[in-house]
């Protein structure tokens, strides 16, 4: 009999039956759904009530060419988005700037300054549409620059719906994309969850991504952990910052990856709302039940997806549909099947939007709230799970905390030793991959690759540089210098930023500019080395 162990490193059991369950009790580890600790999902009557939110990661090119793929899906029935910006926006570097050649508008939309903003989202009513920005290291002004956006087009503040990524602690562990030291990188993440709490009611102005570490290498169990000790960081930093925490609380969101074995990740998700809300409830003494609930975007993760026969990718991404709607998901995302290869296509973005559409109307998956309650297997793998979670908690604990280990690289480390250990099991086969390590075709090895392949155009490059210049040209200078010197002052304080960016965004300084100023000011991250 073969030998099957969860990612989480745990072994499972050929048959479940009650003695797996001895010591379960109903009313204290499920509850209802919809009622603490919210193991069975967050809402009384999930998806009979509303289905999850379908977005998928779209950007690139240009402001113009990325409006014009939103209205796309949104034709064809996606009801919110998740925006993709290219690596100089994501690094805070103008399109112009020597250091972006050849990454203008190639992995998602190039913004230099509210102009592209104001481009992307034209004919987008932003009181309406919920959108997720996926930014980090420049998550405030771009954020800034969306409320900016909101504020022109008539939107109440109380109306606007958006979700910047805004996680600074999962790019030092798994992305790359920081820009300042660890403790200012904090202070930006608290000026925009402060700001927002107090200004925009509706936005999450923070998503705990424990999907990118995971896509990096860690565990299941690990992704959870980290992302719990993730948000316990931010929900410290808010409350010593004189906040309490029901002020915030109710608004932070997560987003965790969905691609391996099916009940094993419905088992992380039940685990981890579980122990989210007991930490909110018992740690930090929330009083308010929608503090004390794990929203989460459920989404695949590219690297589940494969180069050979990509048609395959289809089938996967159904299956992790499947298993977001049965862990609970509140939004869901799918990778494409071509994703292995480039930048998606329309029309692979497009079957991923049916094959969640399909999910919910067609197979069943929405039609009863959490319908694997009660499984032995399933009670017992979350059993299982939450006892591995806590026990990777405990061990970023015992670095220091995360700040700690991520200002060490002990979590780095951890992650990179992770990431090796499933490449030797995936090289040797333990982990099976069908058309890569098992029922691999005869043939040539690029054999039955039909994909679209983006076509990056150098000239987005040119045209979004001569935008930037007209735009330079035009604004009013001397009000864009004054609102940078005034951000560069009050970098130097302890007030909080926000009020400062959103001037020099309504001036139309450019996101390098902006960048500079707090720059000039923090200095830059240097990446600790270590080795597990």
């Amino acid at each position: 009999m073969r030998d099957i162990r969860a990612h989480a490193g745990f072994p499972v059991k050929p048959v479940y039956g009650p003695e797996d369950l001895a010591g379960f009790d109903p009313a204290r580890d499920l509850g209802a759904p919809g009622e603490y600790p919210f193991t069975r999902g967050i809402h009384p009557h999930m998806y009979r009530d509303r289905l999850w939110t379908m977005r998928q990661y779209i950007g690139f090119g240009t402001p113009g060419e990325t409006n014009a793929r939103f209205k796309y899906l949104m034709a064809h029935g996606q009801d919110a988005l998740n925006v993709a910006f290219d690596l100089p926006t994501q690094l805070g570097l103008d399109s112009d700037d020597p250091r972006a050649e050849g990454e203008v508008g190639r992995v998602g939309m190039a913004i230099d300054t509210l102009a592209d903003m104001e481009e992307a989202f034209a004919g987008i009513p932003l009181d309406r549409v919920s959108v997720s920005l996926t930014i980090n290291g420049m998550a405030a002004p771009i954020t800034a620059m969306y409320y900016a956006v909101a504020e022109k087009q008539g939107a109440a503040a109380d109306r606007v719906v958006t979700t910047p990524q805004n996680d600074i602690l999962k790019e030092f562990i798994a992305r790359g994309t920081w820009i300042y030291p660890v403790e200012p990188s904090l202070r930006l993440v608290a000026d925009l969850i402060e700001f927002s709490a107090k200004r925009y009611p509706r936005s999450n102005p923070v998503s705990v991504c424990g999907y990118h570490i995971r896509e990096a290498g860690c565990t299941t169990a690990q992704e959870m952990a980290y992302g719990l000790a993730i948000a316990a960081a931010y929900v410290q930093l808010m409350l010593a910052r004189g906040m309490s925490v029901d002020e915030f609380a109710p608004r932070i969101s997560f987003n965790f990856t969905c691609w391996g074995k099916i009940f094993e990740e419905v088992a992380k998700f039940r685990a981890g709302r579980r122990l989210y809300a007991r930490m909110m409830r018992e740690r930090f003494g929330a009083t308010n039940p929608r503090s004390w609930m794990f929203r989460s975007l459920i989404g695949g993760g590219g690297s589940a997806f494969t180069v050979q026969e990509p048609e395959n990718n289809i089938v996967r991404g159904a299956y992790i549909a499947l298993a977001a709607a049965l862990a609970g998901a509140q939004t869901m995302a799918l990778p494409t099947y071509d994703e292995a290869y480039t930048i998606p296509s329309a029309k692979a973005q497009l079957i991923a939007l049916r094959t969640m559409q399909i999910c919910a109307e067609e197979s069943g998956a929405a039609d009863t709230v959490d319908p694997l309650a009660g499984s032995y297997h399933v009670e017992a793998l979350t059993n299982e799970m939450e006892t591995a979670i806590v026990a990777e908690m405990d061990a970023v604990e015992r670095m220091g905390g995360i700040v700690e280990a991520v200002k060490s690289g002990a979590l780095q480390a951890e992650v990179a030793r992770q990431a090796y250990l499933f490449e030797q099991r995936l090289a040797s086969g333990e982990i099976p991959k069908v058309a890569v390590n098992a029922f691999v075709s005869e043939g040539p090895a690029d054999a039955d690759r039909e994909v679209e392949l983006y076509a990056f155009d150098p000239k987005v490059a040119e045209a979004q540089a001569a935008r930037l210049a007209r735009i330079r040209r035009e604004r009013d200078d001397r009000a864009a210098r004054a609102a940078l010197a005034r951000l560069s002052g009050e970098a130097r304080g302890q007030g909080n930023l926000m009020p400062a960016i959103g001037e020099a965004v309504a001036a139309y300084a450019t996101l390098g500019e902006i960048n500079r100023a707090m720059k000039d000011v923090f200095g830059e991250h240097k990446e600790p080395v270590r080795f597990a």
